[in-house]
């Protein structure tokens, strides 16, 4: 059974207040006491309660991640990332998935005020901007990963969505495609940016995409299914599709495969993120990279910086992404 300030205060043979004020270094205890209480606390392995340190000003040493979508591989690779540079700090991180829902987002940031956690990663995209602004009233740390919010005002930790974009778009042309689509999380701002990105690397050719191939689709399986047999079934289809996720692109050569249209024969498919998803589908996807380990270890950094010295000022970090070429796009060249 874990040991309580109880049963240090009896093996110690002073009042719990005494194991307090050693705790909390307050008071008037002798040398002699403060050393006798440490002793026995160290004999008990006894650590005291977070919640009961936040309650007196201490830190609690935890970290609350906001993710909107932890069954994405994307944010599941982030966060584990950023588990592990917390635990390389002496943090815990406490993950909250919002499932793209205001009363989630909600609850999970007056959650994680309640269990006062020293610092907040935000991934979603605000619903509610109030309770943002909260955080920032109440002197919360808090920093926006792969999001950015002109009326909040942190530390932001990105990728380049538009170069990461333009680099699909020139990657298609230069393997000869000029009919192409987009499934894109419009719902999201690095969806957003990322066909801005595409849109420009066509533009740059003399191509203007076709309203018809651009499809909205969040990064869930299910609405994933429905954007892709949108684009297998038009009347005339594109011979690549940009999705926007690993995840869309993956579940797009899925749908693909049922209808027996062949990747990348019939159809190419580049991915974005470069996750485990990307790595094992087959084909395997060629897809932009995004620099997950170093976007977690910035965050971390940056929200620790902040914890430590509130008043230091915000920075915006943009990393950038990289193509990873593997099997799903055909070069066209000399074949159309």
């Amino acid at each position: 059974m874990r040991p309580t300030i109880y049963d240090v205060a009896e093996r110690a043979g002073v009042s719990i207040a005494t194991v307090s004020k050693v705790l909390n270094n307050t008071g008037n205890i002798s040398d002699r006491t403060k050393k006798k209480v440490i002793k026995v606390m160290q004999e008990l392995g006894y650590h005291p309660n977070s919640l009961a340190a936040a309650l007196t000003g201490k830190k609690t040493f935890t970290i609350g991640v906001l993710v909107p979508d932890i069954a994405n591989p994307f944010f599941a690779e982030v966060s584990r990332a950023l588990e592990n540079y917390a635990r390389e700090t002496g943090y815990a991180i406490i993950l909250c998935s919002t499932d793209y829902q205001l009363e989630r987002e909600q609850y999970y940031l007056d959650l994680l005020m309640k269990k006062q956690v020293d610092g907040i990663i935000i991934a979603t995209e605000p619903k509610d901007l109030n309770a943002f602004q909260t955080l920032q009233s109440r002197d919360i740390p808090f920093l926006m990963f792969s999001i950015d919010h002109l009326a909040l005002s942190s530390h932001v930790v990105t990728t380049d969505d538009i170069r990461g974009g333009y680099l699909a778009g020139r990657y298609l042309l230069d393997k000869g495609h000029r009919r192409l689509a987009i499934i894109a999380e419009l719902n999201r701002p690095s969806g957003r940016l990322r066909l801005e990105g595409f849109r420009r690397a066509l533009s740059d050719h003399g191509i203007e995409l076709d309203q018809r191939f651009i499809i909205n689709s969040i990064s869930k399986i299910e609405d994933a299914k429905i954007a892709s047999q949108k684009i297998l079934h038009l009347p005339e289809r594109p011979t690549a599709v940009f999705a926007t996720t690993d995840l869309i692109a993956v579940v797009f050569m899925n749908e693909a495969r049922k209808t027996n249209v062949s990747v990348p024969e019939d159809i190419s498919v580049i991915g974005f993120d470069n996750t485990i998803h990307a790595e094992i589908a087959d084909p395997g996807l060629t897809t932009i990279a995004q620099p997950i380990d170093e976007l977690a270890r910035y965050a971390i950094y940056k929200l620790l910086e902040s914890i430590e010295n509130p008043q230091i000022p915000s920075h915006r970090i943009m990393l950038t992404p990289s193509l990873i070429e593997r099997e799903s796009v055909k070069d066209l060249n000399g074949h159309c």
